[in-house]
């Protein structure tokens, strides 16, 4: 697969910008003004400091249902790219990765036409973070990274090699083909955990994570969970 970098200094969004582009074509920035993530939460990032990208992908002959699953596949290249560098990396179901349990990335994936665009953002050299967040955030630098690893350029390469396999697997054989090696890198499975759904849902499920099941839901006390905000209890 052919990747064709765009690059600039400062923009709103890369997710926005990728609205505009084309399977291949990935959009980075070293400052988004408005960046967000997942249920609309702000992304604070500062300039140059961290790696900032949406990478587009083709989906036209793929079912909802199969596309709903990108994001995990996303954690998984993310994860891999990571692990040979740092200690303790995981996935948060359904669009974070830990490092020794702390958020080191976030993932949005957004269905634009027959693409579905994934945006990345990795805290590659950021060592200071604002109060709400300090105590569950890290970075590559604070995690002990080195190398081509304390640069954007070389985690996205990292990530853009391990993507690009995953998404080829899985648009053939579906999530399944991913899910063993997926479960390797679980956060959550075993652990006590209560998930407050994004319908509306005043309370919370509860129980021990079973996992994440083969259409990619997440395994809660028994019960299934397609969507929602994870929280460790123990």
């Amino acid at each position: 697969m052919k990747w064709n970098v765009k690059h600039c200094a400062v923009t709103e969004s890369t997710n926005i910008d990728a609205r505009q582009g084309s399977h291949g074509d990935v959009f980075t920035a070293d400052l988004q003004t408005a960046g967000r993530g997942r249920l609309d939460h702000k992304w604070h990032s500062r300039a140059g400091m961290n790696l900032l990208f949406s990478a587009v992908f083709d989906v036209s002959d793929l079912g909802p249902e199969v596309v709903a699953t990108f994001p995990l596949v996303v954690g998984l290249a993310v994860a891999k790219a990571l692990s040979g560098k740092i200690e303790g990396v995981a996935v948060k179901w359904p669009n974070d990765i830990w490092a020794k349990g702390r958020k080191i990335c976030g993932i949005l994936c957004e269905r634009n036409g027959e693409n579905v665009i994934a945006g990345v953002g990795v805290n590659v050299k950021e060592t200071s973070f604002p109060a709400e967040i300090r105590d569950r955030s890290t970075s590559l630098a604070l995690e002990g990274a080195g190398g081509d690893f304390l640069e954007p350029s070389g985690v996205l390469a990292a990530i853009l090699g391990e993507l690009h396999p995953l998404y080829e697997k899985w648009k053939v054989s579906g999530f399944s083909c991913i899910r063993a090696e997926l479960a390797s890198f679980d956060a959550l499975k075993g652990r006590e955990i209560s998930v407050l759904a994004v319908d509306g849902d005043e309370k919370p499920l509860g129980g021990i994570c079973g996992g994440i099941c083969e259409d990619g839901a997440l395994d809660v006390g028994g019960e299934k969970v397609w969507a929602g905000e994870a929280h460790v209890i123990l």
